[in-house]
Formats: C-alpha cells, structure tokens, sequence
C-alpha cells in the first residue's frame, strides 16, 4: 500500500476541505518515489531529510510564507524575543508586525509564528516515521544489502530527531498528537487527530531517546565523515535536559557524569571557538548543532545570516546590560554600533551578513549549557559547593578568553563566586546570571524563564503583557479548525 509521510496539520487540512484535494502537501515523501528502485542511498536520503526541519534554511516549507511561520524556524522568536534579549529589528517598523505580537504576549491562537512551530516539528516528526518504517523493514534491508551496523546507526538518528521535534512541541505546547509512525489513510489520521497528555509524550520522548542510545555507535562522532550526524553524546544530553524539564535532578547529574565520562566535550578555551564557522566540528564544546552548508542543492545554508542584513535580530538593552563590567562575552555576542550579532554570524565580522546561503551552523547544545543543567541540578540537591564550582567554571572560561580585540580582559572580571555559600537562592541567582549571558540569543531564554516560573515577574517588569496562559503558546487555530476541535485548545486562548 502507498504511505503518505507528511505533517498532521497537512493531511487533517486535507480532509477538512476539499479545496486543497489537488495540491500536493509541503514536505511530501511518497514510498511509491522512494521504492522504485529502493537502495541504501534512497533510505539515507530519507533519514538525512529528517534533519532538514532543524535547519535555518530559508523557505523549506513555503515560499516566503511569513504569514504562517514558514519562511524561517522561529526559535528566535519565540524564545529570544518573547524574554527580552531581543527586538525584532533595530529600527522598529511595521514589518512582521506578527513578530512584534508575540514578543508583547499580544498574540491570538491565529497568529502565523505558533504555525510555524508546529509545522516545523511535525514535518521532522513525520520525516523521522517514514526512515523509521523503512529501516524497520527487515525485508527492505535485506533487499538494498544494507548493514546491520548503518541500519541501526540510522535508526539511534531518527528516534533521536523524533524526539528532540516532541520536545519542542512539548514544552511549547503541552498535551499534542503523537504520531509515531506514516498514516496511510484519513481515517488513521482522524484516529491521531487528538492531542495526548504531555506526560505520554514526555514518556516517549524518553523511550525515543533509550532506544537511540542502544543503538547508536560509541565515539564522539557517529559517522566521522558526516560528523553533524546525531550521536551518543547528543543523545545523553537530551536525556538530561529532559530530566531537567521534569525537575527529576539526580537523573540530570548522572546523565552528566556519564557524558562526562565519555570524554568527548570540555569548555573551549576561547568563548567564541563555538561559534566561529572555521572551527565547525574541530572544537571541544559543541555537542549538536545543524550542518549549514553552502553551494548545495537543494539549499542547505544559513538564513539567519540574510535576515541580520535586513535588520531582523538587535539585542534589547536590557540583555546587554546584563552583563558584568568588561565580560569579554558581550562583545563576541553583538556590536550594537555596526550592529551585527557575531554568535549567529559565525565570524566577528560581516563576512557573512546577506548571505542567505552560508555556512553558519545552527548551535542547539554545547558543553556549558550542560554544565549549567548540571550545576542547577546539584543546587536543587544541596550540594552548594558542587554548583558553583561548575558556575565559576563556566565564568573562569569567560575571563581567560581574550577581548574580541585579542588583548587580555582586566584584572578582576568576572570574579568567582563563593564557593562557601549555602544559600539556595542566592545560588540560583547566578546561575541564573550565568545562563542569560553565557548563552544569550542561542534561543534558551524563554524556556528558562518559563520553567523557572519566574517569566511573569520577569517579563511584566520589562513592560510585556504576559499573563499565566502563556506558559504554554496557543495551539494554532488553524489545527483546532481543521480537526472539527478534535485538537482542543489551550486553556485562555
């Protein structure tokens, strides 16, 4: 039988109006294409595809659909505008005025950004079920000749991709549908229309995650060719930042230490080594991180290089003034004068500002932010010392990398922390600190506040009109709509 792989919002839109019966859904993978002649290169092609929803390639899923979230991920958005650390432009205008909505928490469940998550996840959700149905298929693997090591490799990469979209959905959204395998029919898509307690998703997150450590290689990369690939080290971390989302805070200490163990991730001894484009996969900090590539078909770069050169992305004030006096780290973050935000630029210069095709990666976890996890983690413990011992690791990094102009930072900066506090809060208040400055616009802000329960004093002292319901964003109308309300919405919206 045919298997149709695509988003739930694209087949549910289907069925609910005939109008779009003769328009094919964006990201359609048809086995039909893909069995013709099925290979071992046609199912890499297919778990390679899983990737691409993380990337920050423009258009991949509409053709500048800024109205519906598409034409860029939105993390950005909805996690570094709606904190704080960032405006949509430098100079405020009319354009987008739906960004500007979200970052004032003056959204309606119609507002095109929640789309754009949505449609992003689910698209790497269904991708990830259709590889996943192929190389479950013992008698396909039989047929293209394809090792039982690479098979299982693949797999370990699409159950973790399918988890990291969840997580994403989860914590934007709740309760969601789960889809975990390619629907064959509207009636098996009516039968997921309906959205499943987050604690069954979290579960599967978490049994995505086991089973892609079972089965993925050991060594710091998975494949040593394609070293963007997924790998045990990604995997553990998830699974500690999952545990960190549930408050479940030996798990995350232990999921640490045996990413510790590993020995595969320590602290750059430069803070911008992460980010620089020439040093992509040869430093020690990045654990995942999407491969932008240039000169590819179809399109592989970085967008978010293009949008900077049309004013898109300027650090608030209030971000940059929140860190220490002569913290080297601000000046690798934004130059507010030339106005360029050098993290996401992968250069301290313009190199690549314009460029909608470079070869700027996506940074989704590093070594510091685990640390702190880890260090937030032993704090909720009581184990004070072992907190800050790791916060003052992630700040003793900071003063020993040298200024953006490569002379040395001033005696004093950004002095260690007490290590002989035991005051529960004062010690969250700097790893609180440490959090917003060590990883600013990298899209964790939002997140943090939200899980912290602080994000309604926060944010309402910065003048924003968040209110209790949006600790989790509005389902997107358009899903409620075209499930006859099978999706329910959140609470308030």
């Amino acid at each position: 039988m045919k298997k149709i792989i695509f988003p739930i919002m694209a087949i549910i839109g289907f069925a609910a109006c005939s109008k779009y019966l003769d328009r094919e859904p964006i990201g359609l993978i048809n086995e039909d294409v893909i069995n013709t002649q099925p290979s071992v290169n046609t199912v890499t092609s297919a778990v390679n595809s899983a990737y691409v929803p993380l990337s920050s390639t423009l258009n991949i899923l509409g053709e500048w659909d800024w109205n519906n979230g598409l034409v860029i991920r939105n993390d950005f958005i909805i996690q570094d505008i709606t904190s704080g650390d960032i405006n949509k432009k430098w100079n405020p205008d009319g354009d987008q005025a739906w960004m500007d909505d979200i970052g004032n928490f003056n959204f309606t469940a119609d507002n095109g950004g929640f789309n754009g998550v949505w449609s992003y996840a689910y698209e790497g959700i269904s991708r990830a079920n259709g590889a996943i149905n192929q190389l479950e298929n013992s008698e396909l693997m039989l047929q293209i000749g394809m090792s039982e090591s690479r098979r299982n490799r693949f797999l370990g990469e699409t159950y973790f991709v399918r988890a990291f979209n969840y997580f994403d959905l989860v914590t934007n959204f709740g309760d969601v549908p789960l889809l975990l395998k390619p629907l064959n029919s509207f009636e098996e898509a009516y039968e997921v229309a309906k959205r499943e307690p987050k604690e069954m998703v979290w579960q599967q997150i978490r049994t995505d995650l086991g089973q892609a450590l079972s089965l993925l290689p050991d060594g710091k990369f998975s494949d040593n060719t394609d070293k963007w690939r997924a790998s045990k080290g990604a995997v553990l971390a998830m699974q500690a930042k999952v545990a960190l989302y549930n408050s479940q805070w030996q798990e995350v200490v232990d999921k640490v230490n045996a990413l510790e163990t590993l020995g595969y991730y320590d602290l750059n001894a430069n803070y911008f080594d992460s980010f620089d484009v020439t040093k992509e996969f040869a430093d020690d900090e990045v654990i995942f991180a999407y491969d932008h590539q240039s000169s590819r078909t179809p399109a592989r770069g970085s967008g978010l290089t293009a949008i900077q050169n049309w004013g898109f992305v300027a650090p608030t004030q209030n971000f940059m003034n929140a860190f220490e006096a002569s913290d080297p780290r601000l000046a690798y973050t934004v130059d507010p004068v030339a106005q360029n935000v050098y993290k996401l630029l992968g250069a301290t210069t313009a190199i690549y500002k314009g460029n909608e095709d470079s070869p700027v990666n996506r940074i989704y976890i590093r070594w510091a932010d685990v640390l702190l996890w880890k260090a937030e983690a032993h704090n909720e413990l009581g184990q004070y010392t072992a907190a800050i011992t790791l916060i003052n690791d992630v700040r003793e990094r900071a003063r020993t990398t040298p200024t953006i102009n490569g002379a040395a930072v001033p005696a004093g900066t950004l002095p260690a922390r007490n290590t002989g506090s035991t005051n529960k809060e004062e010690v969250k208040g700097w790893l609180m600190h440490e959090r917003r400055v060590e990883l600013g616009v990298e899209s964790h802000r939002f997140n943090d506040l939200r899980r912290w329960g602080t994000a309604k004093d926060v944010l309402t002292a910065l003048g924003k009109n968040f209110q209790d319901r949006n600790y989790l964003y509005p389902i997107p109308q358009g899903e409620v709509d075209k499930s006859a309300g099978t999706i329910s919405q959140n609470p308030g919206y």
